[in-house]
């Protein structure tokens, strides 16, 4: 069989419940909306570690964050080389590999195995050499924040349409006709500020947004530390349900023109010929989610829906025989799946990522296995915390306090309830728990110790402590250095 053309598409800190069944009912996404429903749409996708640099390497090594060992924002390079990637492979199967847009690599200019890299630094190299007095950026909004703001340029000078621009450029005029070719396009938004421009600006501002929710778990010592913590530090718990309306307005409008924009990318694969559109896998997912509001958070980092589930669907070539068109999958999956997946549908099967689940076999329905839960390990603060899931049920522990929550989430999708004292659900409590203390990725993120889970004592601070370290990170990628959270 000849060997598909791959195009990566993944947005930045995009969550679940934009997407298919999940996404209201007004969200405008009509090109993720037909790639979907010629697809193979995964629901219960997941995050292992939700925060931007271990989900990448997740999905460039195929291992959990807990097996690479980057669970935070920290340099890439010490745990990537340029063999053992997702690209290197590619490349040694004969593909040609190109990036564009956000990569979140350092040092920057790392290709860890791409041929070619065109990053969101050179966007904005480009708009401030060109002399515009209107440039990217500049609004003086925080990038961790949830305040919203029109662009202060046009959509052409929005690194949304540059992602998309660059992207479609690579597939009209720089790929190499001769080779199959792995294309990475890195949006790197609906990511903070949550600034679009016109008309996605205005496009929700009269549709009905679905308001924050807040867990009953919020009061009391049943919240977390580590999470209340979160909170107090930008203060997200003071927000009124004004402001996270509006925010969440411009988030829809940022979604919107990110899928307006594979439109173009889209168009760019049928003008060439229709061959080349035939024979091309699209994978569209996000590192992880936004709690934009819901219990009185902001960002990710935690296991909570918002943060960890994913959107993420596999459109498998037209000229494949068995297609899984229109399938939908409830086995959960990780990003870690992804680069299995991807080098199964070139052809090649690799030993070493042997645990994770092929989303090819997946959305074909021949899979011999099927996952029962993901497992996830991460940094809670200075604390480490974990999640059990299997798409109806949650569990999570935070070591900081030792606090333990668990979730139905078929009946408690956006977890209001925490039914962790609940002795109704002691034997589903102590299942996933057990789950979790046996799990590799607990034992790697050492989160165990003599068959317990690790507790660490509460950090002593006051809340006007809390609510005055915070660095907001304003317009750091418009200098070229990413001092995101």
């Amino acid at each position: 069989m000849k060997r598909p053309n791959i195009i990566l598409i993944t947005t930045d800190q995009q969550r679940f419940d934009t997407f298919n069944k999940f996404a209201p009912s007004f969200l405008r996404t009509p090109n993720l909306d037909a790639l979907s429903h010629r697809g193979t749409v995964f629901e219960n996708a997941y995050t292992d570690c939700p925060i931007c640099v271990p989900s990448r390497i997740s999905i460039m090594t195929g291992l959990p964050a807990a097996m690479h060992g980057m669970l935070g924002n920290g340099e890439s390079s010490k745990v990537l080389n340029h063999e053992n990637t997702l690209p290197a492979a590619l490349r040694k199967l004969g593909y040609q590999t190109y990036a564009v847009g956000k990569m979140h690599f350092s040092p920057q200019r790392a290709r860890h195995g791409f041929d070619e890299i065109i990053l969101i630094e050179d966007f904005f190299l480009e708009m401030e050499r060109s002399g515009s007095p209107l440039q990217p950026m500049r609004s003086g909004l925080s990038q961790t924040g949830l305040e919203p703001s029109m662009s202060t340029s046009p959509e052409t000078m929005t690194s949304t349409w540059w992602t998309a621009e660059k992207s479609a450029e690579f597939i009209r005029e720089r790929r190499d006709p001769t080779r199959p070719f792995f294309l990475w396009t890195s949006f790197s938004k609906p990511h903070p500020p949550f600034d679009p421009p016109e008309p996605y600006y205005s496009m929700y501002r009269q549709s009905n947004i679905p308001a924050a929710v807040r867990g009953d778990w919020l009061e009391g010592e049943r919240c977390p530390e580590s999470f209340k913590r979160s909170q107090q530090q930008q203060s997200f718990d003071l927000l009124s349900p004004e402001k996270i309306r509006e925010a969440r307005s411009a988030y829809y409008g940022l979604i919107t023109q990110i899928d307006h924009n594979i439109g173009r990318i889209l168009e760019a694969l049928h003008e060439d010929m229709v061959e080349l559109f035939d024979n091309t896998l699209i994978m569209f997912t996000s590192d992880h989610g936004d709690y934009l509001g819901d219990h009185g958070a902001g960002g990710k980092k935690f296991f909570h829906e918002a943060s960890a589930h994913l959107p993420m669907m596999l459109c498998l070539p037209k000229c494949w025989e068995n297609k899984g068109w229109g399938r939908r999958v409830s086995t959960p999956v990780t990003l870690a799946d992804i680069m299995p997946s991807l080098l199964h549908a070139a052809g090649e099967n690799n030993d070493k990522t042997a645990k994770c689940m092929s989303l090819i076999d997946l959305a074909r329905g021949t899979e011999k296995d099927r996952r029962d839960f993901v497992v996830g390990v991460g940094p809670a603060g200075n604390q480490k915390n974990g999640m059990v899931t299997n798409g109806k049920w949650k569990y999570i522990w935070w070591s900081e306090g030792g606090i333990e929550q668990l979730f139905n989430l078929e009946e408690d999708r956006l977890e209001c309830h925490d039914l962790s004292t609940d002795k109704s659900y002691k034997k589903i409590l102590d299942d996933m728990r057990g789950i979790l203390v046996s799990s590799p990725e607990a034992q790697a993120g050492k989160m165990v110790k003599n068959g317990k889970l690790l507790v660490s004592p509460v950090r002593k601070e006051t809340e006007i402590e809390r609510r005055t370290q915070n660095y907001m990170a304003y317009d750091g990628e418009k200098s070229g250095k990413d001092v995101r959270h």
